[in-house]
């Protein structure tokens, strides 16, 4: 078993027992600003898939999200029943909803991937893995184009679309109409 096993073991085993370590790395991250500029990420195996390298043009940002659904917004044309209800559940995935907040504050930077790296009671933490386009380390083919998070164009982004779907052209529909009479 070689050391990025070793490593993905413990830190799954620290989150399944909720070891006094994990809970300390928690807490000192609920007192650090929601968005926070990471030395080096806390789980390498899992940002080493992603396409994290330690080269320069490389950034991990870790993001604290808060786990509550919306609010729902101010009723407009008075208060009807069909407006009154309490929250609005968002349209996308806590992770989606970083990567989007991560990519606004560094925008010279391109969003690359992200994962989570842990929870409690009332917030979530991702680490944002962040390519320097200018930078000649950075793998051109994984930053291409701007604004990645906001296309679905990340990992997170992907797993909500919807497939097109295949329609049959006019002249197959009618071929099959006809088949089934």
């Amino acid at each position: 078993m070689g050391a990025y096993n070793y490593i993905q073991n413990t830190l799954e085993k620290e989150y399944k027992t909720a070891d006094d370590v994990y809970k300390n790395k928690v807490r000192t991250w609920l007192k650090e600003p929601s968005i926070n500029r990471v030395d080096r990420p806390s789980n390498l195996p899992r940002a080493r898939r992603l396409g994290y390298k330690a080269k320069k043009g490389y950034v991990v940002v870790r993001v604290k999200i808060g786990k509550g659904r919306r609010a729902r917004p101010k009723p407009m044309g008075g208060r009807k029943p069909k407006s009154n209800y309490r929250f609005v559940p968002p349209g996308q995935s806590h992770q989606r909803i970083a990567e989007q907040r991560v990519a606004r504050i560094y925008r010279n930077m391109e969003v690359m991937n992200s994962y989570w790296v842990g929870e409690d009671g009332n917030h979530k933490f991702f680490e944002v893995i962040l390519g320097d386009p200018e930078m000649k380390t950075v793998e051109p083919g994984l930053v291409k184009g701007r604004g990645r998070a906001f296309r679905g164009l990340t990992s997170v982004g992907k797993k909500g679309r919807h497939g097109k779907k295949k329609t049959l052209n006019k002249k197959l529909q009618k071929q099959i109409r006809e088949h089934r009479r």
